[in-house]
């Protein structure tokens, strides 16, 4: 335990040990779905995080000296490697062990498996968020000097955040995702008409192949969904991973409990084909700041095409119909531009406990800096909007 005048910090192997309306209650109106006590709970509950996962669950949290009330907290993992992360540092993890340091393990401030940007840093409306901030960065940073880690990582903070992270030392590194945004249309034909003649075209042609496959798409809604409807998902999810040679991070019971205790934000769309389903994708909706997210999709039968219309087309005809203002994509994925995606860069906050390194580390991420500005403007020359412009 850490304590200063006003605040006392603490580490929790387990978010049991708070109740959810402590959690909910620190956590920003605006900062969506994946940082509610519902989700992270059912990581652990299902332990797709914790045992032998390499997430060792270490939440930050703040209480108020006086009354011991949770007033600020940081979502925080002990990691063993770096899967699940969407931010790549295995290459400084070799870097480091090749001068004879171990870099695991290290602390990761981040939602699982979750490639959003969000707060990280939650606190109490009713507090000078300054101080919880300064208070759970200090926190971070004295957990990686008293138990010797190697580093500290921040994954996708709010841009807000970032100036306070800065000013504890930390280092920034850019990144680029693809978000689609809604310019008030009013049907999915209004958004084609935005695109240029080749992207619209190309769309059509996509579409096409998959209506003349005789496939058709039903959308349910969280709280209509069964389990049988979450065991055909956890179906297509996972054959998704085994088909790359590889297994999921998540389980079904993971996805089952977030249907018990977060339906309102959950929406699946499945394909079927004489009344055969064949293929699912989830997406995790946010209405009260009319945003969607992409998360995982998958099919038990391959049909050229049914990937983008799936994930990408059926999932913006629900955004335009529901008045979803921003759906993100997910990470990486240049392929999601051609479809109406533009770049947007989000950021990560990295503190390195050895010096020497660290000082390496940053004429690094300058040069990284460059070409990640570089690969945007390139990106800028291929927009598949009618305009040209791409606002970052």
């Amino acid at each position: 335990m850490l304590a200063n005048q006003e605040y006392q910090l603490e580490i929790i192997e387990s978010l049991a040990e708070i109740s959810a309306g402590d959690w909910n209650l620190i956590v920003p109106s605006d900062a969506g779905p994946f940082l509610r006590y519902e989700f992270l709970r059912a990581l652990e509950d299902c332990a797709c995080v914790g045992g032998n996962t390499g997430w060792q669950v270490a939440h930050l949290i703040v209480r108020a000296n006086e009354s011991s009330t949770l007033i600020g907290a940081m979502p925080l993992y002990l990691k063993q490697h770096s899967y699940g992360e969407f931010v790549f540092d295995w290459s400084w993890a070799q870097a480091y062990e090749q001068h004879g340091m171990q870099y695991y393990p290290k602390a990761l401030c981040a939602i699982p498996f979750t490639p959003i940007q969000g707060s990280r840093m939650l606190c109490a409306n009713a507090l000078n968020p300054a101080r919880v901030r300064s208070s759970l960065l200090e926190g971070l940073k004295n957990i990686v000097v008293q138990n010797q880690l190697s580093s500290a990582h921040i994954l996708f903070p709010e841009k807000s955040e970032i100036s306070s992270m800065i000013g504890y030392g930390f280092m920034l590194r850019n990144s680029v995702q693809f978000h689609w945004k809604n310019h008030s249309y009013k049907n999915f034909e209004g958004f084609l008409a935005s695109l240029n003649m080749k992207r619209r075209k190309n769309i059509r042609r996509e579409r096409a192949i998959v209506a003349s496959e005789g496939i058709t798409f039903s959308q349910i809604s969280g709280p209509e969904t069964n389990d049988a409807d979450w065991e055909f998902f956890y179906r297509c999810y996972e054959n998704t991973y085994l088909e790359h040679q590889s297994s999921p991070y998540l389980n079904e019971s993971f996805f089952k409990q977030l249907a018990r205790t977060m339906p309102d934000n959950l929406h699946l769309i499945i394909a079927s084909r004489d009344n055969k389903r064949m293929a699912c994708s989830l997406l995790v909706v946010d209405k009260l700041n009319a945003k969607a997210y992409g998360r995982y999709w998958g099919a038990i039968e391959h049909i050229n095409c049914l990937h983008f219309e799936t994930a990408y087309y059926q999932a913006i005809e629900y955004c335009i119909r529901e008045n979803i203002q921003i759906f993100e994509g997910g990470a990486q994925g240049e392929h999601k531009m051609a479809r109406g995606f533009m770049p947007t860069t989000i950021y990560s906050a990295h503190w390195i406990a050895d010096l020497q390194f660290s000082n390496a580390l940053k004429l690094y991420l300058e040069r990284e800096h460059e070409g990640i500005a570089s690969y945007v403007d390139e990106l800028s020359e291929h927009s598949p909007l009618k305009s040209s412009k791409v606002n970052l």
